[in-house]
């Protein structure tokens, strides 16, 4: 069974189309990665699965149900961290948490849920004095009650120190490895790449990508960067890498020593041989991958196109 299934989602705001025709799926025990920029229908799709909003047409099912028939079934059985939540300024975070427990008629301990997102000296302070970052931490350790069997997480580095972002990504971790299904969706690309095993890509409110990380950065023509450390540079060796044929863009930082950085599509070796063979010594080299950035400004920008399931 499949965690949740997005099936020829379409949402209309009058004239405006925030969502076009989008069908996905999330498996169950995977963590995966919803990315898109602004205005991609990010915040749309998890409104509709939540039933925050109706679809124009087509159909959202989450673990097993129908998003609009059952949602009260499924909010029980999913814990939630929507962006730019405001916690309640004259309660403490021992009575979020009691709130929270009481509404999903579970037994976690207040003081266990703050011990884990960092909270537990601050459980009896009123919210109101809590800087953004505790209050996001605060809202994370709501989202975890009753051991949800789906977490989604919009956002959840907003505000965070890069502590607090650490803890978030172990969090993640450990519901995934605990069972938990995790929807990440987030604008920052580091913490998707650090835990989700899958990505999609949205992008005016259709999925233009699917895969896993490493399946998205194969699907980019960006190549491998390699960055070659040299004694000197001189045209006829310059020349010499940039006619090799897996060899795409060739520019030299001109610093002491010099750096030439090149594209490389295919063999890495290639270019290391002609500068050798043309009597250029190599101090140090390193390759560097597409990035899920450069993954994610390729989908985006619209310089790819097409949906790449895995």
């Amino acid at each position: 069974m499949q965690a949740l299934t997005v099936d020829n989602l379409t949402k209309s705001f009058g004239q405006t189309v925030a969502l076009d025709d989008l069908s996905f799926e999330v498996k169950t025990g995977e963590v995966f990665g919803f990315l898109g920029p602004n205005g991609a229908g990010k915040s749309t799709t998890i409104n509709v699965v939540l039933d925050f909003v109706r679809p124009t047409a087509g159909s959202v099912t989450v673990l097993g149900m129908d998003a609009q028939r059952h949602s009260r079934d499924i909010r029980k059985r999913t814990g939630v961290l929507p962006e730019g939540v405001e916690t309640y300024d004259r309660l403490t975070a021992r009575q979020h948490l009691e709130f929270a427990i009481d509404s999903k008629n579970a037994d976690d301990s207040p003081e266990a849920l703050l011990e884990r997102v960092g909270l537990e000296d601050d459980i009896d302070r009123k919210a109101g004095g809590y800087s953004k970052g505790m209050a996001q931490r605060l809202m994370l350790a709501m989202a975890l009650v009753g051991d949800p069997e789906l977490l989604i997480l919009d956002e959840p580095s907003t505000g965070l120190d890069p502590n607090g972002a650490r803890e978030m990504r172990e969090i993640v971790r450990e519901e995934n490895e605990r069972g938990a299904t995790v929807f990440f969706s987030s604008h920052v690309m580091g913490q998707v790449e650090a835990v989700c095993d899958r990505v999609g890509i949205l992008r005016d409110g259709e999925m233009v990508a699917v895969d896993s990380v490493e399946g998205l950065r194969d699907s980019v023509e960006s190549g491998t960067t390699l960055r070659v450390t040299v004694d000197r540079i001189d045209d006829d060796a310059l020349q010499a890498v940039r006619s090799l044929r897996d060899v795409t863009d060739v520019t030299v930082e001109e610093r002491n020593p010099p750096t030439i950085v090149a594209t490389v599509e295919g063999s890495k070796t290639a270019v290391l041989s002609a500068l050798e063979d043309r009597g250029i010594e190599i101090e140090d080299f390193e390759t560097t991958e597409a990035s899920l950035e450069d993954v994610f400004q390729s989908y985006t920008t619209g310089s790819t196109t097409g949906v790449h399931a895995r």
